[in-house]
């Protein structure tokens, strides 16, 4: 789908790394091994990488070995920096101390749902989403808010489900983990959310592309605001837009 897009779009696609290769229609697929290391993988203005929570810090690794930054929307992994965004301020020189670590002087900012890595001179390397959607980051925008609103209101009590496909590996979402996190961001007795003392029910069946709700109950009301995916589209229209954000 995202090929499609970029395609429709009037983009390249220069490359494509799947872990079985195969020939379809005609198309070259690389394995991991060899395309990472091809000389048309080298050719790419920039990289999107959706797989799983078990290969994406390695792929991402070894797009930037080839100079080739990467707009990443896998979620449910963890990486050194990526452990660190959450707990220091934007714009911070994060040194390498093991294989796992940034480069010397590479730079990050980030926010709960978003991660961007720049190189010493200043090029940006990596854009990381919990959710490409632009429905989905309207959401966030309503869930901050709202968050806002209700540390005014401690008899309100939040929680949050998300459903999805019964392929998806990681358990929350990355993106009920972003609402969590926006949420203990405004009522720090809630921190150690996602999964913690915040709520977050996931329930996995059928192929859902991916609903989130998050509840704010007390006992005079509930206050319900909730974003339900479609299709897997929007997700993939997001990452190409983030391409070209990147490579401007």
């Amino acid at each position: 789908m995202i090929e499609e897009i970029a395609l429709q779009r009037g983009h390249e696609i220069v490359c494509r790394i799947e872990p079985t290769p195969s020939l379809p229609e005609g198309k070259e697929i690389y394995s991991p091994e060899e395309g990472f290391q091809s000389k048309a993988f080298r050719s790419a203005d920039v990289a999107i990488e959706f797989t799983t929570p078990a290969t994406a810090k390695e792929n991402i690794l070894r797009a930037w070995a080839q100079g080739v930054p990467v707009v990443c929307g896998s979620t449910g992994w963890n990486v050194a920096f990526g452990n660190q965004v959450a707990q220091t301020d934007d714009d911070v020189v994060v040194k390498a101390t093991d294989a796992s670590a940034l480069p010397k002087n590479w730079k990050f900012s980030g926010t709960p749902n978003k991660i961007t890595v720049l190189d010493e001179k200043g090029k940006t390397m990596l854009v990381w989403s919990s959710n490409f959607s632009v429905g989905v980051n309207i959401f966030f925008d309503l869930n901050k808010y709202l968050a806002e609103k209700m540390a005014e209101q401690p008899q309100y009590t939040p929680s949050i489900t998300e459903t999805h496909h019964i392929h998806k590996l990681d358990k929350p979402s990355g993106t009920a983990k972003t609402l969590a996190e926006q949420i203990e961001d405004e009522l720090p007795s809630l921190q150690g959310g996602a999964g913690g003392r915040l709520p977050i029910e996931s329930i996995r069946e059928g192929e859902v592309p991916g609903t989130h709700v998050v509840t704010w109950d007390s006992e005079e009301d509930t206050i319900v605001i909730s974003h339900i995916a479609k299709g897997r589209r929007g997700f993939a229209l997001g990452a190409v837009l983030a391409a070209e954000q990147l490579n401007r």
